[in-house]
């Protein structure tokens, strides 16, 4: 086991699963730290049906201790705890949520009430009205939350977190590493298709874009993106994928003035040819046009 020196910055691994099967992606570029074969993670572009479970998961290590962004489903804590355990054997002290989804969520009480966790503040009122954390198991609760940005940590230990508007939900977190250049990014950049939009928990359609407008805009110095359920991806990525969700929006816009129904305008979607690597969907029968069009056109109609 590599223990890090005193005057080192935090180290990350990320720790992707899919479908029960656990693997660890090492971030090349910060070394192999836990010895694992990163073969195991699923990049094949072709198997996108495994690619869909993934929930993407970072172990951030610094001196005092573990920081880990998003949980996963209920039962994956144990599974957590394993993995980190390959790279140090420091307590999880910290826990950052992406936002308020069991998918991103789900082993917080694993790892017990003690350990700090946080939360956009809307993210917490829609963990709190959430069954699951009924009675006694309120106290697993976030113990704490923010408005538009926290720093935590200070030096090479620094963490800024970030909350630039609705999108995925009306509680999404962007958390950076500037130590790393890194920064997760949740489900606000899932994949490299049309979003998921959870409207029920403050989702926005036509926000969206403009959440992800404003990162970019305003975070700096980074290289490295984790999503949500894909391996990583690039600053660029991120900047591509404003600009893939923004067109969605204009499309409802024309489409809408135009005076088509919503099943005419999803008929019509197509992905346009300069967003190479991308599909309209990987998430069939969950996420289609015609329901994110249907929220657009709802949205619109409000203005």
């Amino acid at each position: 086991m590599r223990t890090p020196q005193p005057d080192e910055p935090i180290a990350a691994v990320g720790c992707i699963a899919e479908h029960g099967v656990a693997a660890t992606n090492q971030l090349e570029s910060l070394g192999n730290m836990s010895g694992a074969d990163s073969r195991d993670v699923a990049t094949d572009d072709d198997d996108r049906s495994r690619r869909e479970a993934f929930e993407q998961t970072l172990h951030a290590l610094s001196r005092a201790g573990v920081t880990l962004v998003d949980t996963k489903l209920p039962g994956y804590g144990p599974m957590l705890l394993e993995r980190i355990k390959t790279v140090t054997n420091k307590p999880v002290t910290r826990i950052i949520n992406t936002h308020s989804h069991s998918d991103h969520t789900g082993g917080n009480a694993f790892f017990g009430p003690t350990v700090e966790s946080i939360v956009h503040e809307n993210a917490k009122k829609s963990l709190a009205a959430d069954p699951s954390y009924a009675g006694e198991r309120a106290k697993f609760l976030p113990t704490r939350t923010y408005k538009d940005k926290l720093t935590v940590g200070s030096g090479k230990d620094q963490i800024d977190i970030y909350h630039f508007g609705r999108g995925h939900t009306d509680g999404d977190s962007f958390i950076v590493f500037p130590a790393l250049r890194i920064m997760h990014v949740g489900d606000m950049f899932a994949w490299k298709a049309i979003p998921y939009i959870d409207a029920s928990a403050g989702g926005s359609v036509v926000e969206h874009p403009k959440s992800l407008a404003r990162a970019v805009a305003t975070v700096k110095n980074v290289d490295t993106i984790i999503n949500g359920h894909i391996p990583v991806s690039t600053w660029n990525d991120l900047k591509e994928y404003a600009e893939f969700t923004k067109d969605f929006v204009a499309f409802a816009e024309a489409a809408m003035k135009a005076g088509k129904s919503v099943d005419q305008a999803a008929a019509e979607y197509k992905v346009a040819p300069k967003y190479k690597d991308y599909v309209v969907t990987i998430a069939e029968g969950f996420v289609t046009p015609k329901g994110n069009l249907q929220m657009a056109y709802d949205e619109m109609k409000k203005k």
